[in-house]
């Protein structure tokens, strides 16, 4: 009877050592995403004028699932889920990838930081990319030709099978680090992958600077640049380009006045292969005014060369807020191309010259 009763102790003492943990621990789970549609209208695509419907101007579309778990002494469990769509057709922005866009899970310390594992975006697209003219004045088609740096949410930005630390913040700056292993399937980067990054935030003075690199990375330039050739290469029409090693450095900033928000970005990107290197570089800034708090103008311009090649591209904005989920917009881009470059709007297609004009409008929801 003795033996029965300590036994019983011990197995109900060891019950809540176990259980105990797990009852005090919080967690949720949220769905979240992001509608958007409109019509826009393009001065020359492929060398005639368009009336067109357009998605994911103001954001991208997509939906996902993150969740958090506090395990307790400042530490968490957490994960996202994240697959992106396209609003006009109801297709999966990937045929092959079902959460394309984001798909991680990580442990965080409030001390020593977070560290996620999956398929994730570097630090060029999360603190580069937040202070350029595109993501400010929220239209995707004002990044740079064929977002060859990786700044807006589209291929080649998502990387599979990657480690990525961040650190917790000291005093407004936080640093980062990701690893991307070799070989890894759904990514346009087949080699290794470095990203380094550091982020300085304080009241109104934001600061970033970025450096990456990429071993056998797939880049859309003929698609996204509309080159047929490139360092002693031929491109077929909506071919990419294999890059044997693509190096990337970046840094930029914005400063929030009362109601102006000034910012400026430069970035340098070595492309090499077997027949030699060039650089694609883009010098980017721009400023938004806080007209009434439900209203907001952005202007915003940005130059790009590779090689002799030139794109240059103005953007005005006009984002009124419904609510807080729910905005119209107005956007108006005019870009122009030299050195034997066509006009190639970032999501809208090539003209068939070196002059393009593209007007967007449309409505945004978040849920």
């Amino acid at each position: 009877m003795t033996t029965k009763i300590h036994r019983a102790t011990l197995v109900a003492g060891l019950t809540t050592l176990v259980v105990s943990p797990l009852a005090f621990a919080q967690s949720s789970v949220t769905l979240y995403g992001s509608i958007d549609s409109g019509i826009g209208y393009v001065s020359n695509l492929r060398g005639s004028s368009a009336y067109i419907a357009q998605q994911g101007t103001l954001q991208a579309d997509r939906f996902g699932f993150q969740g958090v778990e506090e395990i307790g002494a400042g530490r968490s469990v957490l994960f996202r889920l994240e697959s992106g769509f396209v609003t006009t057709t109801g297709a999966s922005a990937s045929s092959t990838t079902f959460f394309n866009r984001q798909a991680y899970v990580g442990m965080s310390d409030a001390t020593l930081g977070t560290v996620t594992l999956g398929r994730q975006t570097d630090w060029n697209f999360d603190w580069l990319g937040s202070v350029s003219t595109a993501q400010l004045l929220g239209d995707f088609s004002a990044f740079h030709p064929g977002n060859l740096d990786g700044l807006g949410s589209t291929l080649p930005v998502q990387l599979s099978s990657t480690v990525k630390w961040k650190s917790a913040a000291y005093r407004g700056l936080s640093v980062g680090a990701l690893y991307g292993f070799p070989g890894a399937s759904a990514s346009n980067t087949n080699g290794r992958t470095i990203s380094f990054g550091g982020n300085y935030a304080n009241g109104p003075l934001k600061l970033v600077a970025v450096y990456s690199e990429y071993r056998d990375r797939l880049l859309p330039l003929s698609s996204g640049l509309g080159l047929t050739s490139f360092e002693g290469q031929t491109l077929a029409p909506g071919a990419t380009f294999n890059a044997s090693q693509v190096r990337e450095m970046g840094i930029g900033g914005s400063y929030r006045f009362e109601r102006v928000t000034l910012h400026a970005l430069a970035t340098d990107m070595r492309i090499a292969s077997k027949g030699g290197s060039e650089h694609f570089r883009s010098i980017d800034g721009g400023a938004n005014l806080r007209v009434t708090p439900a209203e907001e103008i952005g202007v915003g311009a940005w130059t790009a060369t590779l090689g002799a090649r030139r794109w240059t591209q103005f953007t005005a904005a006009n984002v009124y807020s419904l609510s807080k989920t729910t905005q119209l917009y107005a956007d108006v881009m005019f870009e122009t191309a030299g050195g034997g470059a066509v006009a190639n709007t970032l999501g809208i297609g090539a003209a068939s010259s070196g002059k393009q004009v593209v007007c967007l409008a449309g409505i945004h929801h978040l849920f």
